[in-house]
């Protein structure tokens, strides 16, 4: 199948979509439980009641264990894991990148695949790990193209085909990945070969491989991004673009007695409060569940419940506008986010092509902020402005301003705009009464480059202290001049 995604609505590289399959429609961005057919952990029938659309499983497990694979082929996958929904299922792919090797070739498995009746199916791709040398993650990619794009000639009915994209970590393989299974039209594009780098908070290099993997799609492609089940990453990684997510954290945590929140995960032994309102959290207390018998699946329904309530979350913040500001919170949660955050607005330039125009309003929350698309947008138009003769650049109304051609006002982290914008997104930006220096650099540096721009202009400035006590303010007075030193002037 092709176009089975419809967008309705983006913020940043986000989008709230429905992602069409055999068994129902998704609404995207979601999370995908993993179920292990072996292991019922929580039973499938009742995943729909934490929020959950959409299930994923690992074919090559049912096709090796045979009273699994009887069922699946008789009474088909749904009627195994007892979902009525879609329910994605992967290759084997992962035991591939943990043993080395599987019993099954690709067309092997595609046929098993369709013939239990998977809504979406994976290739046997090549999981290529992180830092691996670059012949290698090269080698290995074109194998991986091979096999998917051999699975493309394969699946012609209803069901869907997924293209996973390989390439280690090296940007221009994820982009040539990208490119060349875009030219034969999949359903979903999974980024593989991932895990590693969230096992070892790599959350940098993460952002570099899905943009990577991003520039080369149709931006109006579905993007899953395999293995990545904790919340804590979900906002920045739908800012990104991605769309789905599969989890087996919830059951593996509780396994290990962890217990998930959006800000990390705490050992439940460790916890005397439980900081938490699910319904699991609010009909026991924290020594409640460390005593009960079944305290693992009470901790996997709890981790589950915080997973869907962060989706829940993310997708208010598309709608509202304001997912860049949840996502900046979420990266101060621990420094390896920052550090992501920080690599995430190096794209700002790509980010700013894909970002609505039009907001509600633009938040300042931190120094990160400055570095926001709808900055870039500002630095990138700052030459439109057509300014002559007498132009007072201030930060407050003043009396007097009747006696000059133009009004700017001036407001860190964008720098002068004309008053009549300021209540147009971004110009109506809620930001502190102490700006921090790096948003206030960033805003005299945009002032400079426009009164660069406007050499016919005569210019003023009326700014208070903490703006004038900036370094770059005295490269902003060479051109420029501070009514505070002009006693005289009748304003």
């Amino acid at each position: 199948m092709t176009d089975v995604f419809e967008i309705l609505q983006k913020d940043a590289a986000g989008r709230i979509g429905r992602l069409h399959t055999p068994h129902g429609v998704v609404e995207t961005p979601t999370v995908m439980p993993v179920i292990n057919p072996n292991i019922n952990t929580i039973p499938s029938s009742e995943m729909h009641q934490f929020g959950a659309q959409i299930l994923i499983t690992n074919s090559y497990i049912i096709s090796r264990k045979e009273e699994l694979r009887k069922v699946a082929l008789e009474k088909g996958l749904h009627h195994l894991l007892d979902f009525d929904g879609p329910i994605m299922t992967d290759s084997g792919s992962f035991q591939l990148s943990v043993y080395g090797d599987v019993e099954v070739t690709n067309e092997q498995i595609i046929a098993f695949q369709k013939n239990i009746g998977s809504d979406i199916a994976v290739p046997l791709d090549i999981p290529t790990p992180p830092d691996v040398s670059y012949k290698r993650a090269e080698d290995e990619l074109e194998t991986t193209l091979e096999r998917v794009i051999a699975a493309r000639e394969i699946v012609t009915d209803d069901m869907l085909l997924a293209g996973p994209l390989q390439g280690s970590t090296y940007p221009d393989l994820r982009v040539h990945s990208a490119k060349s299974l875009s030219k034969h039209s999949f359903d979903v594009y999974p980024i593989g070969a991932v895990v590693p780098l969230m096992e070892s908070y790599r959350y940098a290099d993460l952002v570099d491989v899905v943009i990577s993997s991003k520039k080369g799609l149709d931006p109006a492609k579905p993007v899953h991004l395999f293995g990545a089940g904790h919340p804590m990453m979900f906002a920045l990684a739908v800012a990104m673009g991605c769309d789905l997510f599969d989890s087996a954290a919830y059951a593996l945590y509780a396994k290990a007695g962890r217990y998930i929140t959006v800000d990390g995960t705490t050992h439940l032994e460790d916890l005397q409060y439980l900081p938490c309102n699910c319904p699991v959290c609010s009909a026991h207390t924290a020594s409640e569940i460390k005593s009960s018998s079944n305290s693992k699946e009470l901790l996997a329904r709890h981790n589950l419940y915080v997973t869907f309530a962060e989706i829940r979350n993310i997708k208010q913040a598309i709608r509202e506008g304001n997912l860049l500001e949840l996502v900046e919170q979420r990266c101060r949660s621990h420094p390896s986010m920052l550090s992501a955050l920080k690599r995430l607005y190096n794209y700002s330039p790509w980010l700013e092509r894909l970002d609505p125009f039009s907001k509600s309003t633009f938040f300042y929350t931190g120094p990160e902020s400055s570095k926001r698309p709808e900055i870039v947008r500002f630095e990138e138009r700052i030459g439109r402005l057509n300014l002559d003769g007498k132009v007072l650049i201030r930060s407050r109304s003043l009396k007097g301003e009747g006696n000059y051609d133009h009004v700017l006002n001036f407001k860190p982290p964008f720098g002068a705009y004309p008053i009549e914008l300021s209540e147009v997104y971004p110009f109506n930006a809620e930001i502190p009464d102490e700006m921090d220096p790096g948003a206030i650099g960033v805003a005299l540096q945009n002032v400079i480059e426009l009164i660069n721009k406007n050499r016919n202009g005569l210019f003023y400035l009326n700014l208070p202290k903490q703006y004038t006590d900036h370094p770059l303010y005295g490269d902003l007075k060479k051109n420029a001049i501070p009514l505070d030193e002009m006693p005289n002037e009748n304003l």
